[in-house]
């Protein structure tokens, strides 16, 4: 099982880290607003985070399987369950990212680091993503950063208005 600069594996992890950080967050954040209980916001983050990881592992099999058998040509690379746990490991990787502060902080203040460090991360893995695949760094990070801060203004529009 060789792990290479695959696009397959590039796409999943970069989609796994992305997913992770603005459905978390959104998760997270859009909860926090609408309990007050933190052990509540914690167990709901987690479970979040848990099923769509393995959601996503299981989507991110099913789709590159379909893709491979519609080409039918044996050009691709990649292997079905190295691209799935890469996925998996990323996107639960990155979704720890908005859940940690409130394992620390109380919830208000858990909130805007969590938001922060979030956001901060979708800039760099943009970034990131823009020096590998030899785009405009800072356009990448800021559409990055962009997308995913409207994921998570959702969460906190959905959280106020459903407010228990």
């Amino acid at each position: 099982m060789k792990i290479g600069l695959n696009e397959d594996y590039l796409r999943s992890v970069i989609f796994g880290l992305q997913d992770g950080l603005v459905s978390t967050t959104g998760v997270v954040v859009g909860i926090s607003v609408g309990v007050s209980d933190q052990a509540i916001i914690i167990l709901a983050s987690f479970v979040a985070v848990s099923v769509e990881a393995s959601s996503m592992a299981a989507g991110q099999y099913s789709a590159e399987k379909a893709v491979h058998q519609i080409s039918g040509t044996g050009r691709h690379r990649d292997d079905l369950i190295t691209g799935s746990i890469l996925m998996f490991l990323s996107y639960l990787g990155a979704g720890l990212i908005p859940i940690a502060p409130f394992l620390i902080l109380q919830t208000d203040t858990a909130r805007i680091v969590s938001i922060s460090a979030a956001f901060i991360s979708l800039f760099l893995i943009g970034f990131i993503k823009g020096k590998i695949v030899k785009i405009g760094t800072l356009r990448s990070a800021v559409e990055m950063l962009i997308i995913g801060g409207l994921a998570t203004i959702v969460g906190l529009i959905v959280g106020n208005f459903l407010k228990v």
